[in-house]
């Protein structure tokens, strides 16, 4: 969760950062990147227009219309969702975890630029988000890397060790925002798999799976927010309301705490201890109508 947050604060990773992280995968033959299928629900209003404009780390398809995207000043986000069997591997609260994870993510992202708007709101545009592909982490695998990366500090030598090149998760998903009268903006088609120098080994199924959801969502909502590709480009400086926001605290738009607060410097401490984000995230706020059914429970 430490590159969750600091990927919600800038919006991608430092680029040296990332340029090593590649040049090492490569010279291991990728053994330490894991790798993710580009796969396609058909869910999305078109895939006609979608070319290739892939990142570092990550792959993808992605149409955008600069013109109209720029002019837009309000969004609305569905929440996102699992396809078809995507992801069946995990649990439902797991799935829902992720799913979440995104659209936090991605509300944060858009507070940039744009006024976001509740579900129910009319909006300039709205962005529909499909998980398409998660594969799990294998928990045994990332709690033996924890083993060996605490044996050098036991020893007294302070060296970084990579997580062990196994059992590493991918996550695959597609988005799009269409306007208000359902003609698609923007679409983008996003894969991205865990690897051995970013992302941490966490003790759960979905936890590179998790990690990686607000990587898309940087990458997604920076293309709406510029009118570009996301990639090739270098950083941004973020808000002081996006930096409070990815440490937990309140976000810049009232819609956004419909996903919940990110866990912040409890969700960093947490990731480094490799415990699940099924233990610090709370997930989405719950509704009126289930405060209500929960409140009745007591």
């Amino acid at each position: 969760m430490v590159e969750t947050a600091v990927g919600a604060w800038v919006g991608s990773s430092h680029p040296l950062a990332v340029i090593r992280v590649a040049a090492v995968c490569a010279a291991v033959s990728l053994a330490g990147c894991a790798t993710a299928p580009m796969t396609q629900s058909g869910a999305l209003a078109s895939y006609q227009s979608l070319a290739e404009s892939n990142g570092v780390l990550a792959k993808s398809l992605l149409n955008v219309d600069k013109e109209m995207v720029l002019a837009a000043s309000t969004v609305r986000i569905m929440p996102a969702s699992f396809s078809g069997q995507a992801g069946a591997v995990l649990t439902d609260e797991q799935r829902r975890l992720v799913a979440n994870a995104v659209d936090r993510a991605l509300c944060l992202s858009l507070s940039e630029r744009f006024t976001v708007v509740a579900p129910n709101d009319r909006a300039d545009l709205t962005t529909r988000t499909f998980i398409t592909q998660a594969t799990a982490t294998d928990p045994v695998a990332a709690g033996a890397s924890k083993v060996v990366s605490a044996v050098p500090g036991a020893l007294g030598v302070p060296v970084p060790v990579p997580r062990l090149p196994i059992g590493l998760g991918s996550l695959t998903i597609e988005a799009e925002a269409v306007d208000r009268r359902g003609r698609q903006q923007a679409a983008m088609v996003w894969a991205r798999g865990a690897n051995s120098f970013t992302n941490s080994p966490v003790l759960s199924q979905a936890g590179d799976a998790y990690d990686l959801a607000s990587s898309f969502s940087a990458d997604f909502g920076q293309m709406l927010v510029t009118g570009e590709t996301p990639f090739g480009k270098p950083p941004k400086i973020p808000s002081i309301d996006r930096i409070g926001a990815a440490l937990g605290g309140k976000p810049k738009n009232a819609a956004c705490e419909a996903f919940g607060r990110d866990p912040g410097l409890i969700g960093m401490v947490a990731n480094r201890l490799g415990a699940p984000p099924e233990w610090v995230d709370k997930g989405a706020a719950p509704t009126d109508a289930q405060a209500s059914t929960q409140m009745a429970k007591r």
